[in-house]
């Protein structure tokens, strides 16, 4: 073949990033950094649903109260905290954490090794630009959204719900999803797929939009200088904040379609649309204090936890 006769390239093709970096002598990309922000990111996410999960749970309570043609139980946060306590003890409070924590680990897991790949295509001696930091950030959130998060969240959002009846039917973990399995099939622990792709799409995208973009901005220009890991916390925290403020409305919608009385909605549309009817705008704002409070703690403690594993496994196991 004569390799100087001239070659067609189509006016629509962009050559990747990494392909680019490599074809100019730059080292390629390793697996080993997404290999290892899986394991970082899973054991990141075991540790902190456990400090975390009473404020999921009191969340998820209030938005599932005052449900159309049903009485307000709680009167806001505390008082779902004591009614709860007084009528099931503090274990109470963690009713519904067997399913999260089986599942937060594979999430964090998704997450941090899908960013980190998504990242290793797309920066550039490894900084991203801003751009580039919402699409990495969008892939990791719909990513988690469909290996793990919806069917963790359907899972979760019906045995607190089932707490809260009359004549409760999981007896445990694995007893409730075989019953839901039994009676509405796989497809019922993919119940509000669509907003939960949304929400954590958008939450990703937030959330490390900010943390990247804060650790950039104290790090001036200098990619070797370390963050202190209390200053990754408060950045943490903030982006946590930006994510409630920015889809709380989604988040109720994927509550109310993961819940035993998710077949009165046809579909998410639907659900808004019945949520604004029966209960107003502000029914969509429902559970945004618990959750400011369990998000800005939660995405503050992952940050720190996850930076602080990776450093440990960097120097344990290098790469380029």
């Amino acid at each position: 073949m004569d390799n100087d006769r001239p070659q067609f390239r189509s006016p629509f093709y962009r050559p990747c990033p990494h392909m680019v970096a490599s074809a100019q002598g730059a080292p390629q990309r390793s697996t080993g950094n997404s290999l290892k922000a899986i394991f970082a990111g899973g054991v990141t996410g075991g540790l902190e649903i456990c400090i975390t999960f009473p404020t999921e749970y009191v969340k998820t309570q209030l938005q599932l109260d005052e449900r159309a043609g049903v009485a307000k139980r709680y009167k806001g946060p505390i008082d779902c905290v004591k009614v709860t306590v007084n009528d099931y003890g503090v274990r109470g409070l963690y009713r519904g954490l067997p399913v999260l924590l089986y599942g937060s680990i594979p999430k964090s897991a998704v997450r941090f090794g899908a960013f980190e790949e998504f990242k290793s295509w797309y920066a550039v001696d490894g900084v991203l630009t801003p751009d580039k930091r919402l699409l990495c950030g969008l892939g990791a959130g719909v990513c988690e959204a469909i290996f793990a998060v919806t069917p963790m969240e359907t899972l979760k959002v019906k045995f607190i719900n089932d707490q809260t009846s009359a004549n409760p039917k999981f007896k445990g973990f694995f007893h409730g999803v075989r019953e839901i399995i039994k009676h509405q099939g796989i497809r019922g622990t993919y119940q509000g797929l669509t907003p939960t792709i949304m929400k954590q799409g958008s939450n990703q995208a937030i959330r490390f939009f900010v943390v990247e973009s804060l650790k950039d901005m104290y790090k001036g220009g200098n990619p070797d200088k370390k963050v202190p890991l209390l200053l990754t916390g408060v950045f943490g925290g903030f982006a946590g904040a930006c994510s409630v403020f920015g889809n709380t409305p989604i988040d109720v919608i994927k509550t109310r379609l993961q819940g035993l009385d998710a077949h009165k909605y046809k579909n998410t549309f639907d659900c808004a649309v019945k949520i604004f009817k029966n209960e107003g705008l502000g029914a969509f704002y429902k559970g945004t204090v618990p959750r400011l409070s369990r998000v800005c703690l939660d995405v503050a403690i992952t940050f720190m936890i996850y930076d602080s594993l990776k450093a440990a496994i960097d120097k344990m196991w290098p790469t380029n």
